[in-house]
């Protein structure tokens, strides 16, 4: 794996850096998402559905997640059949996030399209409760 760009992280302010390069390929992704991209982001992760904040095509660095929730550190990845052949970089991608201290979770195209209950499961297991009224724990503390 590359070593991570240490402009990646600013301390400065306490977020991570990106690309400027991608500002505009984001906005395109947000305007035109994949089938797939759509029902996850209507049926589980808009509007807090989840009860956190998640946003659609973040750029970190020199990437850009497909959704990505703050609060936890959390990316959520959307696999289409082009990334059969692209399983060294996700790799590379996930190990980079990783060391930034971003969590990735991914799901194939196949099973949001066909089977969006399960996924909605799958992603309500992996975030951690709210506390009362609704409220997100601290950032950093995962479930």
């Amino acid at each position: 794996m590359k070593n991570i760009v240490t402009e990646a992280l600013n301390p400065k302010h306490g977020n991570i850096n990106y690309l400027s390069e991608l500002r505009e390929l984001t906005r395109k992704n947000r305007a035109n998402p994949t089938k797939a991209e759509s029902i996850i982001w209507q049926e589980v992760l808009r509007y807090k559905k989840t009860g956190y904040k998640f946003t659609r095509q973040k750029p970190i660095n020199r990437f850009i997640l497909d959704f990505y929730c703050a609060e936890l550190n959390l990316a959520i990845e959307i696999d289409g059949c082009s990334h059969e052949s692209k399983k060294a970089y996700d790799n590379e991608r996930d190990d980079f996030l990783k060391q930034i201290g971003i969590e990735t979770i991914r799901f194939e195209n196949d099973k949001i399209l066909n089977n969006i209950e399960l996924v909605k499961e799958k992603i309500k297991k992996i975030l951690p409760p709210l506390s009362r009224g609704g409220v997100p724990p601290k950032a950093g503390r995962r479930g």
